[in-house]
């Protein structure tokens, strides 16, 4: 079994199983999502002072603020599924 990886910018990964989502930071009930994590220290900013582009959300309850847009996020992981896919 092999821990799948998917890069969301500037040299930061994550693990591809353990995403729920990843949508877009517009909405006020994204910004109350984002807003109540860095209360509660479940925060994780990864967009090294950019502007905020990809919310993403863990199964551990975990909030990562990304600077790559979410479509972008979403074809790394696609893409490295279909790689998998190949290979097998």
């Amino acid at each position: 079994m092999s821990i799948k990886l998917v890069n969301i910018g500037f040299g930061n990964i994550v693990s591809a199983g353990r995403i729920i989502s990843i949508i877009s930071p517009e909405s006020a009930p994204i910004k109350r999502i984002v807003q109540e994590a860095r209360d509660s220290g479940m925060l994780i900013d990864a967009t090294y002072g950019r502007r905020t582009r990809a919310v993403i959300i863990m199964d551990s309850n975990h909030i990562i603020l990304s600077a790559v847009q979410p479509e972008t996020v979403a074809h790394r992981l696609m893409s490295k599924d279909q790689l998998l896919e190949d290979e097998e």
